[in-house]
């Protein structure tokens, strides 16, 4: 008998082959070749236990706990005391100890007065409302592990001014200007990011850096942005050798420019995202990076001089050896990826970590509920 797995292979090609057209097939084929989303979306009792999401992780964050083994807090207020949260607050809730499950009682605006740190085996769990946290400074993953984010609108992200900022219920110290990132994920590991929007910050829309693996980036609306993803700190800090990132299942929208992602040493899988029109490339790195670029839907813009999906920045000679492999893509209006190097670039990924990777004809039809969704108590979402 073939595996589960095996079977998903094999529904992907067919898929390809017979062009499904009605609105039951394409959802049928979304939620056959979307593991994520087939995990939860079509349960209308997901609300009944929201934690159940933790299991449908893939990649190389598959293993992101969050606040599974702990109790659901109920963020009430929308306001920010960065020194002494108050209980009620979002704050208040991602700076404790133990495990929890955030969830939101009603729509809100969250504006951070400073940077809001997130302490370990936590999870912000936006569905069931409308949640935007931004128009100051926003989320910072330092030296934690453990951690999704889903469900959640992040946009207008300000540097922070220097000052004190609680990141655990015992330490409260202080912090110098942040850069204005959506999300950034510094020195940490087992990290999930899915289904947010994210948009027009001052300066990265997701970080990776600082020796930071184990992380997927999945599900995500990408729009209105330059620098979008960047994975690794700098081309000198070797120790984010260790990096392993999956980006999947994203739809890389309007107005983005670059780094989607920019990549440094570590290994990115890029796998089933779309890209519409970047302004100057795709997917770019520096510093000997792995990228395996699978399945994805690369619609270059209209503009000549910006039709290639890879930037190298490094003389040429430097890169001819580095892995850069494209592998069932597919390239729109004059799209071209440059490969490089040899032997397997594969993610290895582990038995759990594992998951279908449906040719790239299929990554607009995967993507294009993308971004964080409106899901409603008692209804499949």
């Amino acid at each position: 008998m073939a595996s589960p797995l095996l079977s998903l292979f094999f529904l992907a090609t067919i898929i390809r082959i017979h062009s499904p057209s009605t609105a039951y097939s394409n959802s049928y084929t979304k939620l056959a070749l979307n593991p994520i989303d087939a995990c939860w979306r079509s349960n209308p009792n997901w609300a009944a236990n929201r934690r159940a999401l933790a299991a449908c992780a893939v990649g190389f964050g598959s293993d992101a706990l969050g606040g599974k083994f702990g109790s659901i807090y109920v963020v009430i207020d929308p306001s920010d005391d960065p020194e002494y949260p108050k209980p009620g607050t979002l704050r208040f809730g991602v700076i404790q100890e133990e495990p929890l499950w955030i969830v939101f009682a009603r729509d809100m605006v969250i504006t951070p007065e400073r940077e809001l740190m997130v302490n370990s085996f936590k999870t912000i769990d936006g569905r069931g409302a409308k949640v935007e946290i931004g128009n100051g400074p926003c989320i910072t993953i330092q030296n934690v592990s453990h951690v999704i984010i889903h469900g959640i609108t992040i946009r207008d992200c300000k540097p922070a001014k220097p000052g004190r900022v609680r990141s655990s219920v015992t330490h409260c110290g202080d912090r110098q200007q942040s850069d204005g990132d959506a999300i950034s994920v510094f020195s940490s590991s087992h990290i999930w990011i899915d289904h947010c929007s994210l948009a027009s910050c001052t300066d990265g829309l997701i970080d990776v850096i600082h020796a930071s693996t184990a992380v997927t980036i999945s599900n995500n609306y990408f729009s209105q942005h330059d620098k979008v993803i960047l994975l690794g700190h700098n081309d000198e800090f070797t120790a984010d050798r260790i990096m392993r990132v999956t980006v999947a299942f994203n739809r890389f929208g309007d107005g983005l420019v670059q780094r989607m992602p920019r990549v440094r040493f570590g290994y990115a899988h890029v796998a089933n995202n779309w890209y519409h029109k970047w302004q100057m490339y795709a997917v770019g790195g520096s510093a000997d990076p792995k990228i395996f670029s699978q399945g994805n839907y690369f619609d270059a813009p209209d503009d000549s001089s910006s039709k290639q999906v890879t930037k190298r920045e490094v003389y040429v000679n430097g890169w001819k050896k580095w892995k850069w492999r494209s592998s069932n893509d597919v390239f729109v209006n004059g799209a071209y990826f440059i490969p490089s190097g040899w032997g397997s670039c594969t993610p290895f990924y582990t038995r759990a970590q594992a998951f279908p990777v449906a040719h790239g004809s299929l990554a607009p039809l995967l993507t294009d509920s993308a971004g964080a969704l409106s899901c409603v108590v008692g209804k499949a979402c």
